[in-house]
């Protein structure tokens, strides 16, 4: 019978290449791991300390009272803004902007009882 195609020609088993050395394969590997993972500097001691935003600073020396007070203020501010905007939704993201206003309220809650904890001690001390 006779065949259109050839049979494929032999191939040796041997790679042109050196054989493959797991040291040297885990060498590479680990240098990809480092490469992609690992921070180019990991003590910092080339980057310049941290300097915060001075822009929204608590000074220091206010009275916990007052800073108490202030919070106290903010997150019924929140609270209402929260229960104006669930006025305009409907459904699950009205839900969304009550929960959220619940957890303002909560807040609101721990903050007053703290402030009203400050002038129990304040009204005991006299």
């Amino acid at each position: 019978m006779f065949k259109a195609t050839p049979n494929p020609p032999e191939i040796d088993d041997v790679s042109p290449y050196d054989p493959l050395d797991p040291k040297k394969l885990n060498e590479a590997a680990e240098r990809a791991l480092d490469h992609y993972f690992k921070p180019s500097d990991p003590d910092g001691a080339n980057q310049p300390p941290r300097k915060p935003s001075t822009i929204y600073t608590v000074a220091l020396g206010i009275d916990i009272e007052e800073l108490l007070v202030n919070a106290c203020e903010s997150f019924a501010s929140a609270k209402v803004i929260a229960s104006d905007c669930a006025g305009f939704l409907e459904g699950s993201q009205r839900n969304t902007i009550l929960g959220v206003a619940q957890l303002i309220m909560l807040g609101e809650l721990a903050v007053s009882r703290a402030l009203d904890s400050l002038e129990l001690k304040a009204d005991s001390s006299r």
